[in-house]
């Protein structure tokens, strides 16, 4: 007979030594992994259970070095540890994760957590990768030193998680202790002191490798080479847009002819009236409009999963130092600013590996600048409708080329903010960035594709919850009112959605802004995408037939396209990251300086190309 009763454990460990894969093996959950720190920045739980049908309750706690927290996501890790959090008593087992190729900074760790008085156990993570190294653990002896039980697992491949679920419930069978209320802060001379106890236990425990795997070091030595290796990410960077404009185009074509021939199936079976304009012009037009976009979403974040599970994102936060370091940026600001590329919402979350409240405002602050994938479908559906499709020296795709000087206006524009605010709101240089550099792996299929369909799903399903709704409104407020009898021009003008925008075209004349585009620009402060969505219906219920690029490349100038990507590369960020900027600040102080600030550079940056390129006869 089992017992009711379930105990915790809680998953403690360096960045970066697999507690998330390590979680989700344990709990069948889909947590995100990534070869790089950072990843984990909330305490995350779910349910285990071993074959006797006992249930454990796995706890995944953000990395950290050192129970000394100096960031509020170690701060996370301490307090869940010694049972600080509200409403969360100590775990009943501490499971230490340790990468088995780089024990170093882990035992000193283990060391501390032994201070705590809690049942441990010691698992050596990616044993399999320190096997093909050579790399010898004496196994018997690190369990004898450290007092604990240590165990093995491939948590990518779900190889040991029984005998550690066994070693953990074993664990939490045994003497219990008091919860470690009385824990405190070691001092420097003790820290000092594990310091030397972790390097002699290394020494004691493990005989590195006779013949060291030097494939890390040479691929270094050209992927690190202050020039060479930054030449090689901006190439990196350089192909990865290149591809998002050539390999989705196929798939596009299908996505769009599927809708197409929705709409025109769904108006022969619909009856005519307002329900076929709501289907047709507002739902169909509208949220086949953004999904046409998903297969260049898609690409982009593959090599993105990519460059994450090789390792080779943590050389990009190296090599990038020095370059947020003379914005003002702290070097880990890297991994949050990268985040933002997916959502600025995570990546602004993530900024809690951040120990100093001015480094990680400054990152909050400047995070949103970088092109989330919302912007995507603005940034495509504008490049496509109006720049050539040609290739630039029989190569390079002029398209690829736009979209990634957007991105790179987007970077650049992060680290004049980010420097203007250090020399604005507060002084001082930054603090020095340690980061510890994992091995090279080969991703995992089933780890990439568990996630892309994870973006997938999420860029969907997004459709579903806000895009959907927002087209019924659009599409109401562009056919209601009626026009008037005797009335001239299209209905639409006439609508609420044609007066709002008419009433507001005078405010954006000077960028070039169409009522069209300005009524486009409101629905988009809830999801950048939406103004995709809602340009689609606007012109359907207008009366313009085809596919939206087309519409756009007979009605838009260049001039106004142009100022309509400038106009995204700044835009005031949606409800959603102003809300977890609330949150994650305290207060709308900052969330309110964040819209003030990208609103005014995102008019200005608008006024700039539209007088420009008017200026040059691109009108």
């Amino acid at each position: 007979m089992t017992s009711s009763r379930i105990d915790t454990v809680a998953l403690v460990g360096n960045p970066n030594c697999g507690k998330t894969a390590l979680f989700n093996a344990l709990t069948g959950g889909r947590q995100k992994v990534a070869n790089y720190a950072g990843v984990t920045v909330e305490r995350k739980e779910g349910i285990a259970t071993l074959p006797s049908g006992r249930r454990l309750r796995i706890l995944d706690l953000p990395g950290t070095y050192s129970l000394r927290a100096r960031s509020p996501d170690e701060a996370i890790t301490r307090d869940a540890v010694l049972g600080r959090l509200a409403d969360e008593p100590a775990p009943d087992v501490i499971v230490c994760v340790a990468d088995a190729t780089n024990l170093g900074l882990v035992l000193r760790l283990a060391l501390e957590l032994k201070t705590t008085g809690l049942p441990m156990v010691f698992v050596l993570n990616m044993i399999d990768i320190a096997e093909r190294q050579g790399i010898d653990i004496d196994v018997d002896a690190l369990s004898r030193e450290l007092g604990a039980p240590v165990t093995a697992t491939v948590a990518t491949r779900k190889r040991g998680l029984e005998a550690l679920l066994e070693l953990a419930a074993s664990q939490a069978d045994g003497m219990r202790t008091p919860p470690p209320s009385g824990w405190r802060e070691p001092t420097a001379a003790e820290v000092r002191a594990a310091h030397r106890q972790a390097r002699e236990l290394m020494r004691a425990t493990v005989r590195p490798p006779s013949r060291p795997d030097t494939l890390t070091g040479r691929l270094d030595s050209l992927l690190l080479h202050p020039v060479g290796g930054v030449a090689i990410l901006l190439g990196l960077l350089f192909l990865m847009f290149q591809a998002v404009f050539t390999w989705a185009a196929p798939a596009q074509d299908l996505i769009e002819a599927g809708f197409g021939a929705l709409g025109v199936g769904a108006a022969a079976v619909l009856p005519d009236g307002w329900m076929t304009g709501l289907v047709v012009d507002g739902l169909i037009a509208g949220v086949g409009s953004v999904l046409v976009f998903l297969p260049q979403i898609l690409i982009l974040f593959l090599f993105i999963l990519l460059l994450e599970d090789s390792g080779y994102m943590a050389r990009a936060a190296f090599l990038m130092d020095r370059i947020m370091g003379g914005a003002g940026l702290h070097g880990r600001a890297f991994i949050p600013l990268l985040s933002s590329f997916a959502c600025a919402v995570p990546g602004i979350m993530s900024t809690r590996v951040i120990d100093s409240r001015k480094d990680r405002l400054t990152t909050i602050l400047t995070a949103p600048l970088m092109t989330c994938s919302a912007r995507i479908p603005v940034y495509t559906l504008i490049i496509s409708a109006l720049i050539p499709n040609r290739t630039v020296g029989g190569v390079l795709s002029l398209q690829g080329l736009v979209m990634f000087s957007l991105y790179a206006a987007g970077i650049l524009s992060a680290l004049l903010v980010a420097f203007l605010i250090r020399k604005v709101f507060w002084r001082g240089g930054s603090e020095l960035f340690m980061m510890q550099l994992p091995d090279y792996k080969r991703p995992e299929p089933g780890n990439v594709l568990r996630n892309l369909a994870q973006k997938a799903w999420a860029f969907i399903s997004r459709a579903g919850r806000i895009i959907l709704p927002l087209m019924v409104l659009i599409w109401a407020l562009s056919s209601w009112p009626a026009p008037p009898e005797g009335a001239q021009g299209p209905a639409i003008a006439y609508s609420a959605a044609g007066r709002l925008g008419h009433w507001l075209e005078p405010v954006f004349a000077p960028i070039g802004f169409s009522w069209e585009m300005v009524v486009a620009l409101i629905p988009g402060m809830a999801a950048r995408e939406v103004a995709v969505a809602a340009l689609g219906a606007i012109y359907a219920v207008g009366g313009e037939e085809g596919a939206l690029a087309g519409i756009l490349s007979r009605q838009w100038t260049l001039a106004s396209g142009l100022a309509f990507l400038a106009w995204y590369v700044f835009a005031p960020q949606c409800i959603a990251t102003l809300a977890v900027v609330r949150r994650e600040t305290g207060g709308w102080l900052w969330p309110a300086v964040m819209f003030g600030y990208m609103l005014g550079l995102a008019y200005a940056a608008a006024f700039l190309v539209f007088q420009a390129s008017r200026a040059l006869g691109l009108a």
